[in-house]
């Protein structure tokens, strides 16, 4: 049976809304008067049967979805956070402020199991819904600033690695003979360079650098003279 928040409009002489204690210009209460709650509860209402035990209100563990997404929260944090944010709970419908949990973290695990990848996609178009006209926008500003980037830091012996590697690909197409191409050396040595913050692999990781820098110069130097010999 699908629960509802129930509004309650009678005056607590022992508690203070919500609204007499947070800013109503706050972004999240200005966020929580634009989405359809209607709508989004609409949409859920037939995933759930009409009798049995009231679920917990669409609004409030939808709306936390929505919050743990923006936060990046996990299922766990999102929860003890509500617990101490007037505006998340504002932003999922309480009209008072609450100091106990709304319900245990499992149950966001049910609730996207019962919903399924149609009702996240759904969620996730009433935050697009907000912005039409970022749907037809031609260009798009992204900061990533913070975001995750697939590099790597550009250690000695990687730089070296390419050198050899880069020599070895021009000397083959241009057709130039080298007297050895440290290919494979360069690949085990490589290997050997890894992890040398680690004790037991300090000095082999150190020398293993050492040879691969000299292998480098030595592999640019025979490439270089096969290239003045054969002009």
């Amino acid at each position: 049976m699908l629960g509802k928040i129930k509004p309650d409009l009678q005056q607590n002489l022992f508690k203070t809304r919500l609204t007499e204690l947070i800013n109503m210009e706050h972004p999240l209460v200005k966020l929580a008067g634009e989405i359809s709650w209607d709508k989004m509860e609409s949409e859920f209402e037939k995933l759930f049967s009409e009798s049995g035990r009231p679920s917990i209100a669409i609004r409030k563990i939808a709306g936390m979805l929505l919050l743990k997404e923006m936060f990046k929260e996990s299922d766990e944090t999102v929860v003890e956070r509500w617990v101490e944010n007037a505006y998340w709970q504002y932003f999922t419908g309480e009209t008072f402020f609450q100091t106990e949990q709304p319900f245990d973290p499992s149950n966001f695990v049910h609730f996207r199991k019962r919903i399924g990848e149609s009702g996240l996609e759904f969620l996730l178009g009433q935050s697009i819904s907000l912005h039409p006209k970022a749907k037809t926008e031609d260009e798009v500003q992204i900061d990533t600033t913070v975001q995750e980037k697939n590099i790597t830091f550009p250690t000695d012996a990687k730089l070296a690695k390419k050198v050899i590697d880069n020599c070895v690909k021009i000397a083959e197409k241009e057709g130039v003979v080298q007297r050895q191409s440290y290919k494979r050396v360069s690949k085990q040595l490589l290997r050997d360079a890894y992890f040398g913050h680690h004790p037991r692999r300090k000095k082999k990781a150190r020398m293993a650098r050492k040879n691969l820098e000299r292998s480098a110069k030595e592999c640019f130097g025979n490439w270089k003279e096969s290239c003045l010999r054969l002009f």
